[in-house]
C-alpha cells in the first residue's frame, strides 16, 4: 500500500506541474488517478509479478 500512496503523491505533484503549464485536462486525469490509487480499489501486484518473473528465469 505504501507504493500506491507514493505513486499517488507523485501523480499529484505531476498534476501541479501540468496545471502550471496550462494543461488542465491532463492535470485532472493525473488527480483522478491519484484518487483511484488512494481509494484502495487498485491492488499492488508488484510482488506477485516479480515472483513470477523470478520463477520463469529459474526454469
Amino acid at each position: 500500500m505504501d507504493r500506491l500512496k507514493a505513486q499517488a503523491s507523485k501523480n499529484r505533484e505531476a498534476a501541479n506541474v501540468l496545471r502550471s503549464r496550462g494543461k488542465d485536462a491532463a492535470a485532472k486525469q493525473m488527480e483522478d488517478r491519484a484518487e483511484e490509487l488512494e481509494s484502495g480499489r487498485v491492488t499492488d501486484c508488484t510482488d506477485a509479478v516479480s515472483g513470477l518473473i523470478s520463477w520463469a528465469f529459474r526454469r
